[in-house]
């Protein structure tokens, strides 16, 4: 039994999601970094909620673990939402010819799953398909995980131990004396127990090395061998506190952004992979590919009933897609760039690619003089015509579906204040199940990027009454 205790811990988390990136096709400039801040999270009877700038995740209870197609496109952003790529692409289709026959036979599931990052109450609240939350905040100290939480184990000096006030790094995020960690193992028996997919958010090159958001993730941390070697033993400890389960896997979000805007070609970017994991990967190659490859490859070995994809990000081409302003721009070109990037990097040798619409509320942007709504009568750009088609022709490249992931969580009955923040992602969403599915989507995941967002538990319940009327009517087909 996991002892009820209440217990505050303090990481330090930077912004993820898709607000920066390079230029705009309009010819603006984007902000390339999202902003760093403090997190607070809490750990009260096993359970742990992290929220910040960039990150909010809610963690566990009590619990115990337990064939080819070609496709064709206009390239202005103002097609319609099932145009795919052009040249020489993998579908991934099966039988069926749908993208998402594989997931949809792995998960069995025929319907577009709708989920979210969320408290166990809303969880309870509403059927939701799947929930999720971040894995980051560093690891512990030496090179490998902790055997006990209660003493010996400590991250940067800050011991892990509860009456210590607890440590930064997840496998501690409980009671201290349960076993190392509980956190993830008891997240996938609560979301089993609500008859939802537990899905994990990887967020850790940024949080555990130090270094600045951005280029530093890649060219500093990613090349620093013992850095990577206990990145990869926290990888591969994840892995292992899954086991069996079936689970979503969702590797660095804008680390692979950041790579794509050094270079297109992971291939030629150097990454400490075989030197800093030998174990598991000693044929991969040192570099960014490797590392997407044997991220993937690991998984196979330790969770061999996970689900994982790579992150695709709309600014990871130096241009920032899905604020794109100009009806000349060629979508599905730069969707083809970043689509061969992934692929390079194994995306193609996962099961699914994740894709995020922005990191925060619309309404929120405006106080801040920034316009990322997108037109919801898709008459003018930005508009979710043009983020569809993006991920379509996305999905083409791969090879595989995407899964829509901390989709704003704002309403258009909220007030414009703290936690309450407009935006119409949700209802277009929701109201529009079938032109998801029309651009390969499996799944739609929302949540806040930060602390200041709207979220599931803030949003006066209206993503889950959405999800209740949604999952009551039987879904959205896969196949249409």
């Amino acid at each position: 039994m996991t002892r009820a205790l209440t217990l505050a811990l303090t990481i330090v988390v930077a912004g993820c999601g898709s607000s920066s990136g390079g230029s705009s096709a309009s010819g603006s400039t984007t902000g390339g970094i999202h902003g760093n801040g403090t997190t607070t999270s809490s750990t009260t009877a096993g359970a742990t909620t992290t929220a910040g700038a960039g990150t909010t995740s809610t963690g566990t209870t009590t619990s115990t673990a337990t064939g080819t197609t070609s496709a064709t496109s206009t390239a202005t952003g103002t097609t319609s939402a099932t145009s795919t790529s052009t040249g020489t692409t993998s579908s991934g289709t099966t039988g069926s010819g749908c993208i998402t026959d594989e997931l949809a036979q792995a998960t069995g599931k025929s319907h577009l799953l709708m989920g979210a990052s969320m408290s166990d109450t809303t969880a309870a609240a509403a059927p939701y398909d799947l929930r999720y939350l971040y894995i980051s905040g560093g690891f512990p100290d030496g090179t490998g995980p902790c055997a006990s939480c209660a003493s010996g184990c400590a991250t940067n000096g800050q011991s892990c131990a509860n009456s210590a006030g607890g440590c930064g790094w997840w496998g501690c995020w409980q009671w201290d004396h349960d076993p190392p960690g509980k956190y993830a193992s008891g997240f996938v028996g609560t979301a089993q127990g609500d008859h939802q997919i537990p899905m994990f958010t990887y967020y850790e090159i940024l949080q555990a090395s130090g270094v600045n958001e951005g280029p530093d993730e890649v060219n500093i941390a990613a090349n620093d061998t013992a850095f990577m070697t206990r990145y990869f033993n926290d990888w591969r400890f994840l892995l292992q506190q899954i086991g069996s389960n079936q689970a979503f896997l969702h590797i660095e979000p804008d680390f692979w952004g950041y790579a794509g805007q050094i270079n297109l070609d992971p291939t030629q970017i150097t990454a400490s992979v075989a030197s800093a994991n030998p174990t598991d990967c000693a044929s991969s190659p040192n570099t960014i590919a490797g590392l997407g490859q044997c991220m993937i490859h690991m998984v196979r070995i330790y969770a061999p009933n996970a689900l994982v994809g790579l992150h695709g990000s709309a600014w990871g081409t130096n241009m920032d897609v899905l604020g794109n302003t100009d009806p000349n721009f060629d979508v599905v070109g730069e969707a083809n760039k970043l689509g061969d990037f992934l692929r390079a990097a194994g995306a193609d040798t996962g099961d699914f690619v994740v894709v995020d619409a922005s990191d925060r509320d619309a309404a929120w942007y405006t106080t801040q003089g920034r316009n990322t709504w997108w037109d919801a009568t898709n008459a003018t750009l930005p508009n979710f015509t043009q983020a569809f088609n993006w991920a379509s022709a996305v999905a083409s490249r791969v090879g595989k579906p995407i899964v829509w992931w901390q989709v704003p969580v704002g309403n258009m009955s909220l007030p414009n204040t703290h936690q309450e923040w407009q935006d119409n992602r949700v209802d277009y969403f929701f109201d529009h199940p079938d032109q998801l599915v029309a651009s390969k989507a499996f799944a739609a995941a929302f949540g806040a990027g930060d602390s200041e967002q709207t979220t599931p538990d803030t949003d006066n319940g209206h993503l889950s009454s959405r999800v209740t009327t949604y999952e009551t009517g039987g879904g959205q087909a896969l196949c249409p």
